[in-house]
């Protein structure tokens, strides 16, 4: 194993991710919010309070924030699930985020 992580690096370092989301900055900056219970907020930000999602790599899930996928769809938010990321989604404002959690394979925490 050592010769495939190259001279470079020297130890690993963990987390409790067991899904990544990246999710297009650009297009969050271009509906100006849009999602969580007012309608305000940033999709990457409501989806991680939505699922109650620790910070870091404590949390169960990477929700990740990407400067710009190149999709660039007119009133949605580009997401890709790192585990199927041969298929990637446009999430509307307003979009139902346990159905969200649901398709990104997130299981959604209780949430008051």
């Amino acid at each position: 194993m050592e010769a495939a992580w190259g001279s470079g690096l020297k130890s690993l370092v963990r987390s409790n991710w067991q899904n990544t989301v990246l999710v297009c900055r650009k297009c969050e900056k271009k509906l100006d919010g849009g999602f969580g219970p007012d309608g305000d907020t940033r999709l990457a930000k409501a989806l991680k309070r939505h699922l109650s999602l620790k910070k870091g790599r404590k949390a169960a899930a990477g929700i990740v924030e990407v400067s710009c996928l190149g999709v660039c769809p007119k009133g949605a938010v580009t997401v890709v699930n790192g585990a199927a990321s041969r298929e990637w989604l446009l999430v509307q404002p307003g979009a139902d985020l346990d159905e969200l959690a649901r398709t990104l394979g997130l299981a959604p925490t209780d949430h008051r």
